[in-house]
C-alpha cells in the first residue's frame, strides 16, 4: 500500500470513531484502506500535545465528582449488603 495523503476531516473523523465511538483501529483503518500504523502515529501525536491549564483544572474536577459518586454507590453497596443480612 503506498503513502496517500489523508484530509484533515477523514483524519478528524477516524480518531472520533476510535475515542468516542469504542470501534477498534483495526476496523476503522480497514474500513477506510489505511495502515494501522498510520493511526497508531495519529494518536500518538494526538496525546503528545500539550493540555491546556484549563482542560487539566476540568479533569481534575470530573475527577473528583467521579470518585464522590464511587464513593457514594459504595456506601449504597454497604448498605444493600447489611440489609440483605438482617
Amino acid at each position: 500500500m503506498g503513502f496517500k495523503a489523508v484530509p484533515k476531516e477523514v483524519k478528524e473523523q477516524i480518531l472520533s470513531r476510535i475515542k468516542n465511538g469504542g470501534i477498534s483501529v483495526k476496523q476503522v483503518a480497514q474500513d477506510h484502506g489505511i495502515s494501522d500504523k498510520a493511526i497508531y502515529a495519529w494518536l500518538k501525536k494526538e496525546t503528545a500535545s500539550p493540555v491546556s491549564y484549563r482542560e487539566y483544572a476540568h479533569i481534575r474536577k470530573q475527577n473528583q465528582q467521579l470518585m464522590e459518586l464511587v464513593g457514594k454507590l459504595s456506601l449504597e453497596i454497604e448498605k444493600m449488603k447489611l440489609l440483605k443480612k438482617d
